[in-house]
């Protein structure tokens, strides 16, 4: 019901975006009015419920505990991982994400152990928005997702039309104990993420620009698997922006 409703919302502000006009700002964000408030509300979330129960949870749990939980959650995400590399064109790190489930399931018990990358199987990072990405859809506006936190047009399409159903707990037939482990996952995650979260609200004037311009970065880097082209120059023409014939097809993507 939640992704539901959170995918009507995301269609509905997708669908203004033809009618919102950007103004001055970064051409990235013309939705900024709406992702700050956005922004804001999530924020308040995490502060008063998501980040108290994500650190009584780091609290209480003893760090070789949190590491398998999070190896757990992560060997279920290889196998998502895997698909999106094949369908990249990407097939020896396919049979390697898959390898590494294999692996991680069985001498790893059922993930807990990550013994796949002392094999030597690297792990990935890969999703349907940086496969269409890697095919040459652009990126499209910057958009904060209620509860979920930074997007884009493409990414949050590919989230709830793509990604949700390639998550192994959307297969849980006991619906709770589906949202249970959807639940640990998420406070897992947050927990995960405290010292990162804490450095950016020390670091920057504006939290909203940083959490931006860090998630837009990382994205790009990540469809381009670390290695993104040299990003145009705002003085140059758009027709500069051009696919050349026979270029790469990823050149579509923007930061």
């Amino acid at each position: 019901m939640l992704r539901f409703l959170l995918g009507l919302l995301l269609l509905g502000v997708l669908g203004g975006i033809a009618g919102c006009a950007t103004t001055g700002g970064n051409p990235d964000d013309p939705l900024e009015g709406y992702n700050r408030a956005m922004f804001r509300f999530n924020d308040g979330v995490d502060k008063a419920i998501i980040k108290p129960v994500a650190q009584g949870y780091k609290a209480v749990m003893p760090e070789f505990a949190r590491t398998g939980v999070s190896n757990f959650f992560a060997n279920l995400g290889d196998i998502w991982i895997g698909v999106n590399n094949v369908l990249q064109g990407k097939l020896g790190e396919g049979a390697s994400d898959f390898g590494r489930f294999a692996l991680n399931t069985t001498a790893g018990i059922l993930g807990l152990f990550d013994v796949a990358s002392n094999a030597g199987l690297e792990k990935h990072n890969e999703d349907f928005g940086q496969t269409l990405g890697r095919w040459g859809m652009g990126s499209g506006a910057y958009v904060v997702l209620p509860l979920l936190g930074p997007s884009t047009v493409r990414d949050g399409i590919s989230l709830f039309a793509v990604d949700w159903h390639g998550d192994p707990l959307w297969y849980v037939s006991n619906v709770p104990t589906r949202n249970e482990l959807y639940g640990v996952r998420a406070v897992d995650t947050r927990a995960n993420l405290l010292d990162v979260s804490r450095l950016s609200e020390e670091a920057a004037l504006d939290q909203y620009t940083y959490v931006r311009s860090a998630y837009l970065q990382r994205r790009r880097s990540l469809v381009y698997d670390g290695s993104p082209p040299r990003e145009p120059d705002p003085a140059e023409s758009p027709a500069s922006d051009a696919q050349p014939a026979g270029g790469s097809g990823r050149a579509g993507e923007r930061p």
